[in-house]
């Protein structure tokens, strides 16, 4: 699907909202997550909304950011139509106001169908004024995302300690929604950015569902997002998808799952890679003259890349029937 595709994407969340089902809304932060994610998502049939932040931007355009959109817009294209699947793109956790220049970047790139601003580090009514003035400047050109309350964690460089994080309130969020005009709406719950082992979080859906029947009630339909999913068990993940959640952010498993896949691979590998006790390290001379020598059939890039894809396609099947959008792609319909 070529990009910009704001209209489907608006489409997608409505049909999400009113089927009671959603999306893990999937951070990309390297090109194997990517191949997985689609992998995965074409398995099941299901469409795709995948995000990448300023961060990951540079990382694909080699510290350029404006480059990485454009390379990742075009792979995310070309990747897409070769799977068969309708993938959308979010620019996610532009801070405002300092990230008003990288939203214009993005929003002018054509790549992104919607993006996130996020001042929710400010006080409600700067919150206000900085999330409208976004709205205005991206226009119809995208779906605008923003952020009401506070959630703990690190996302990107910014950290929230727990003690600075709060719960969103449901009659706050109609008014913000009312001067604003953001399209979705992601919310404080108790979850948290990153990795929440050991943590005793106190998630709420029941606030969640009140936020959305708050919202219904003033007549708006605006999705619901929730941040820092990785980690929330299965049925607090049904819970939120009947509370009106249809979005929900994932990032920190991914991470996870392409570094624990490469080290298990090296691992279980580590003699095609690695010499033995009492052969000389001559990685310059390329082992030439030893008796041992590496075994391509492991260190070539491909093979732990392609453990990697596959790792990533089975965790989005899943997360795809998790969350009901299996069988639910639009192509089906086209």
């Amino acid at each position: 699907m070529p990009h910009n595709a704001t209209a489907a994407l608006e489409d997608c969340y409505e049909r999400a909202r009113a089927g009671s089902y959603g999306f893990f809304a999937s951070n990309v932060t390297h090109f194997d997550v990517l191949v997985g994610l689609l992998r995965g998502s074409a398995s099941v049939d299901s469409d795709l909304v995948v995000q990448l932040g300023r961060e990951e931007a540079a990382f694909f355009g080699d510290g350029d950011p404006a480059v990485g959109l454009d390379v990742f817009g075009a792979a995310l294209d070309g990747l897409a139509e070769r799977h068969g699947v309708d993938a959308f793109c979010n620019v996610d956790h532009v801070h405002l106001p300092d990230g008003f220049g990288f939203l214009e970047t993005a929003v002018d790139s054509g790549v992104p169908d919607s993006v996130m601003v996020d001042a929710s580090a400010e006080a409600f009514e700067r919150n206000v004024e900085l999330t409208a003035e976004a709205v205005d400047r991206v226009g119809d050109d995208v779906l605008v995302e923003a952020e009401l309350g506070r959630i703990a964690g690190v996302e990107g460089t910014t950290e929230t300690p727990d003690d600075e994080a709060f719960y969103t309130d449901p009659a706050d969020a109609v008014e913000f929604v009312d001067r604003t005009g953001c399209d979705l709406l992601a919310v404080s719950i108790g979850t948290q950015h990153g990795v929440a082992s050991g943590r005793d979080l106190d998630v709420r859906p029941d606030l969640a569902a009140d936020i959305d029947d708050a919202l219904r009630d003033a007549g708006h339909e605006t999705p619901l997002v929730v941040h820092g999913a990785s980690g929330l068990p299965d049925e607090r993940i049904e819970e939120l998808l009947d509370a009106g959640v249809c979005k929900f952010n994932k990032n920190t498993r991914y991470q996870y799952e392409f570094a624990r896949t490469s080290a298990d691979f090296y691992r279980d590998h580590a003699d095609a890679v690695r010499p033995p006790d009492g052969i000389e390290d001559d990685r310059a001379g390329f082992f030439a003259e030893s008796d041992w020598e590496p075994d391509k059939t492991y260190f070539h890039p491909h093979a732990v890349s392609g453990a990697v894809r596959d790792r990533i396609a089975s965790v989005m099947g899943d997360l795809c029937e998790l969350t009901g959008s299996a069988g639910e792609t639009m192509r089906s319909e086209r």
